[in-house]
């Protein structure tokens, strides 16, 4: 048994700690714990198994320009960060090429496409299990002409043991009167999963593992200290906090303890989603919906519709535009004429962003007693509780068959 310190207290750093725990290790997390402002609080909610395509596709380059100059387009840029961004974003756009959306989507889908069972095994005897549903994940297309053309990621998902059933928008209306006549066509995706809450269950788990002897600190991590190529403590401002081993876990805060660890290269952003929550609404949809032409997901929360979208490269430290949220907002009232509720939230959170868009996971390179779980951008609840347990086996030393080369955290050393 050793004592693990994990750095990030988001779905990725409790999924570690629960399955460390579980393999007989004594745990801290270490998190600044300002609940309101983590990802795993404010995501759409899916168990995304299917989502194989990143961001950066083939003809991304070409619109995004006029993307970014269309207020009605969900692409936003803080252009006084650009300077400190291109570089970035270079990267990113180099990979939006149709073999490196294959690469992608061929490890993606075993870190993600079975979520739904992982999310099971990670709840099992926590109390956070009644959050967990196995919902179809559906997307909805307002004209057939734009179903047809996003043909090419039903045919990639499929080739991955996907199923997806394909609905009229009236057929669909009948499974679901919240949306009578928006679409023409609807893809449900089976079985994929969804959080109610996802917030609560990220608190519910975290309370599981405190109750199994876990500690927790609230603290601002700073710095690691290293000695003799191995991290002897985290340098917080609560003061040293020193292990065995260490996990980093900081999300979009990631980058600069990364680097400490041997990641040199690592390009890391702040791909930042908005969200707003209607509370008390008159009507409740079924089942998540993305809506294509928009690029956000309803999801029925308990009590509330989450409506949850947008990407903006920012500072992670950039506090929340109205821009965004307006978009979310008008999208919302189109989509929805007539539904009534009783008020409305709005919240903003930072993705952490890679510039191949493939999650860093792994050993550290340069540090013999550390491992590294970041940069999940749009799946970090999704993929958390497995990464969580590829995590826990790797200081266990136990042994695995998978290929995880395509996470390696040498590829940026």
């Amino acid at each position: 048994m050793v004592h693990v310190v994990i750095a990030g207290a988001g779905i990725v750093g409790v999924s570690s700690a629960i399955w460390l725990q579980r393999a007989g290790h004594s745990v801290t997390l270490v998190d600044r714990m300002e609940y309101l402002t983590r990802t795993s609080f404010g995501n759409a909610g899916v168990l995304a198994a299917g989502a194989l395509i990143p961001v950066s596709v083939p003809g991304l380059l070409k619109k995004a320009p006029k993307m970014l100059f269309n207020r009605n387009e969900p692409l936003f840029l803080q252009w006084a960060y650009l300077p400190h961004l291109l570089p970035f974003l270079a990267k990113y756009l180099s990979f939006a090429r149709m073999d490196h959306v294959q690469h992608y989507a061929k490890h993606m889908s075993y870190l993600l496409g079975d979520t739904h069972a992982q999310h099971q095994s990670l709840a099992a005897g926590t109390g956070a299990e009644r959050f967990i549903s196995d919902d179809d994940f559906c997307f909805g297309y307002g004209t057939k002409d734009s179903f047809t053309s996003d043909g090419w990621t039903r045919d990639l998902r499929r080739a991955h043991g996907f199923e997806i059933e394909e609905l009229d928008g009236a057929e669909f209306a009948e499974r679901d009167p919240m949306y009578p006549d928006q679409f023409a066509k609807v893809a449900c995706y089976k079985n994929h999963g969804r959080i109610s809450d996802p917030g609560a269950y990220l608190e519910t788990l975290l309370e599981h593992f405190q109750s199994e002897g876990g500690q927790m600190v609230a603290a601002q991590i700073e710095d690691i200290e290293m000695q003799d190529g191995q991290c002897r403590a985290l340098i917080t401002d609560q003061g040293r906090i020193s292990g065995d081993h260490l996990i980093l876990a900081m999300g979009a805060w990631s980058g600069p303890v990364a680097k400490k660890l041997g990641i040199k290269k690592i390009a890391l952003e702040s791909e930042r989603g908005y969200h707003i929550e209607l509370h008390a609404p008159s009507m409740m949809p079924k089942a998540p919906m993305t809506v294509a032409a928009g690029k956000f997901v309803v999801t029925p929360m308990e009590g509330r519709i989450r409506c949850a979208g947008v990407v903006e490269f920012a500072s992670a430290d950039a506090p929340a535009q109205e821009a965004p949220i307006a978009l979310v907002k008008r999208q919302v009232k189109a989509l929805f004429p007539d539904l009534t509720y009783d008020h409305l939230t709005e919240w903003m959170g930072r993705r952490p962003a890679t510039s191949d868009s493939l999650p860093v996971i792994g050993p550290a390179t340069t540090c013999g007693n550390a491992h590294i779980a970041f940069g999940h951008q749009h799946v970090g609840l999704t993929g958390g509780p497995k990464t969580g347990r590829l995590i826990a086996d790797m200081v266990s030393n136990t042994l695995s068959n998978a290929d995880l080369s395509a996470f390696d955290p040498a590829r940026y050393q």
